[in-house]
């Protein structure tokens, strides 16, 4: 009988469901227990090797979504990317990265790489010529993010997996901010796939988790070294991880439309000089995104306010959208990157990377559009003393 693929809609639903098969239950059981029968499995299960119930049917649901054939499910997002990254490189190997990275794994690489050997550069630019430029001849592997943090570049995906597999290494693409709804880079022939889930994937700012999705060579790369860094994810996370998927679809495409009408609204307000969504045609990377962002082009955009605006009064008169940390919940929030996401970089290196200290990142939630409008110029309004 041949195989029935369905749309990301159902599958956010309904892909890689447990079955209760005691009481029939609509939802997928619950199973608590860190100790189970040695004698009564194929292998042992046990919360470190990523292999309990909860954690193997959350995989495959991510797995579907993703386009790939296996997932694991760690922690957070920085145990997800530290995993991959450590299980692909050794001493005297030399990995690429974007030049424009999350803070947080950009601190990883430069504290941690040179303890171990590892060499590292990043490019100069985000033209996949500008990562050839930078290939040496022990370059293993290339690492971005796409749309990038804070400003919304975009990297082609299929013509930088030609280029590595041309040259013989993988590739890993922080999936964070696009979520699967709207990009899919293994379908462009991109090996690992990362998300920090405490974003999109959970959906709800309760849940700290990380994915990476591969194929099975990759995967069992990753669990081979993960198993023994215990950064595997609690079995009640898990749960409420693949409960949250269910309405992923949904919450997404809620937050894409919200994000274009708010880019469009502050295009347009005097006291905003720039505004980076790649969803608007004036973004660089537009057509880039049209052509591999299937979905939509995200919930997340960000703008830099005139010297005008007093940063403090407008953050401190916001009355719906929280100034917080992190992103990608049902609620609308908003850094200054300086502050947060890139706080662990010099004020040298966020201007190298163009983030100016009244550059504003907004994650979009699933409120009214116009009642996030009006908290917006009301804000704006206050902090430029017209009020």
């Amino acid at each position: 009988m041949k195989k029935v693929v369905y749309k990301n809609k159902t599958s956010c639903v309904h892909a890689g469901e447990l079955k209760d098969l005691e009481y029939n239950g609509a939802v997928s059981p619950l199973y608590m227990s860190t100790s189970y029968a040695f004698d009564k499995v194929k292998s042992n299960l046990y919360p470190r090797y990523f292999n309990t119930p909860n954690q193997t049917a959350l995989g495959k649901k991510i797995s579907v979504l993703e386009k790939g054939e296996k997932a694991l499910i760690f922690s957070s997002g920085m145990a997800a990317i530290s995993s991959s990254l450590f299980s692909n490189l050794e001493s005297g190997s030399h990995v690429l990265f974007q030049n424009d990275l999350y803070g947080g794994t950009s601190n990883f690489i430069k504290k941690q790489f040179p303890k171990y050997g590892i060499e590292f550069s990043f490019s100069k630019g985000l033209e996949v010529s500008d990562f050839e430029k930078e290939i040496k001849q022990n370059t293993v592997g290339i690492y971005i993010e796409t749309p990038s943090n804070p400003l919304f570049k975009i990297i082609n995906l299929k013509e930088l997996s030609k280029l590595a597999k041309d040259r013989e290494c993988w590739t890993i693409v922080d999936n964070t901010f696009a979520s699967p709804v709207n990009q899919n880079p293994i379908s462009f022939g991109i090996d690992m796939v990362v998300h920090s889930a405490t974003k999109y994937l959970g959906g709800h700012s309760d849940i700290s988790a990380g994915v990476v999705v591969s194929n099975n060579f990759f995967i069992e790369k990753i669990y081979d070294h993960a198993k023994n860094f215990g950064g595997n994810i609690s079995e009640y996370s898990s749960w409420l991880l693949e409960r949250s998927i269910k309405t992923l679809f949904l919450r997404v495409e809620a937050q894409n439309r919200n994000a274009m009408d708010l880019a469009k609204f502050l295009q347009k307000n005097k006291y905003v000089s720039s505004v980076y969504y790649p969803g608007l045609e004036s973004h660089p990377d537009y057509l880039i995104a049209k052509n591999q962002m299937h979905g939509g082009f995200g919930g997340m955009l960000s703008f830099e306010m005139n010297q005008s605006i007093n940063t403090s009064k407008f953050l401190e008169s916001l009355k719906l959208i929280k100034p917080s940390t992190s992103l990608g919940g049902v609620e609308s929030t908003l850094v200054i990157p300086k502050f947060t996401s890139h706080a662990l970089l010099s004020k040298k290196e966020r201007l190298n990377q163009g983030i100016s200290d009244n550059l504003v990142r907004l994650s979009v939630g699933i409120e009214d559009p116009g009642d996030l409008k009006l908290d917006l110029q009301n804000s704006i309004n206050i902090a430029s003393n017209e009020s």
